[in-house]
């Protein structure tokens, strides 16, 4: 139970901060001008199940693209979590920033489930790359019954932390307005703030592990 709850709190913590569809609802409102709220609704159900497949997706296939390639999973962690670090660096110490900073509020294109309310605007590069980090991860056991255990439980945690987040998305983008009024400019900022510094925490923690995965004796 202990590693379902783990890789949850991973999976939804090292997310979170990155897709941030909280930061994103008002682009979301911006994006949706004058639409019926019954239409918004079945909208951000779309982009909550959209994003959903995109990180399961990342998560799962990722890894085993880059390992087809001949990039070992180490690498792919030490990488992805300087990434993740930088990433959250950013957030913290830049007055603007964000995985959504490609898409501007003011840009007229036509709206859709995927694309720009999907991709980029609620998952970009950056949560992409954060999954794929996750789902690179191995147990550290070499007994090979306990190894699919974990490797079980760790997908169980991923899979729930996953659905978490494309829980807060619908839940964002259906109340985006409630939200928006609620939270306010300064709301705003000391959630994102306060997300960046967790998810630098994490990002060093991914390097780590894959430092010492490179390291340890085969």
């Amino acid at each position: 139970m202990n590693g379902v709850l783990s890789a949850f709190l991973l999976t939804f913590a090292g997310l979170f901060p990155i897709v941030n569809p909280i930061e994103a609802a008002p682009f979301f409102l911006a994006l949706t001008p004058g639409m019926p709220t019954q239409e918004r609704t079945i909208l951000a159900r779309k982009v909550a199940i959209n994003g959903f497949a995109l990180l399961l997706g990342s998560m799962v296939l990722g890894p085993w693209l880059l390992a087809f390639f001949g990039i070992e999973l180490p690498v792919v962690r030490i990488a992805g979590g300087l990434v993740v670090t930088a990433l959250g660096w950013k957030l913290l110490s830049q007055e603007s920033w964000s995985d959504h900073g490609s898409m501007q509020a003011g840009q007229e294109r036509k709206v859709g489930s995927f694309y720009p309310l999907t991709m980029p605007l609620t998952v970009g590069p950056g949560s992409m790359s954060v999954a794929i980090t996750i789902g690179s991860r191995k147990p550290a056991t070499d007994l090979f019954w306990k190894q699919w255990g974990d490797l079980a439980l760790h997908a169980a945690g991923a899979l729930a932390g996953v659905i978490a987040i494309a829980i807060t998305i619908y839940i964002a983008y259906r109340f985006a307005e409630g939200l928006a009024r609620a939270l306010g400019a300064t709301g705003l900022e000391v959630l994102v703030r306060l997300s960046a510094f967790i998810l630098m925490c994490i990002g060093i923690e991914i390097v780590w592990n894959g430092y010492s995965a490179l390291i340890a004796p085969h």
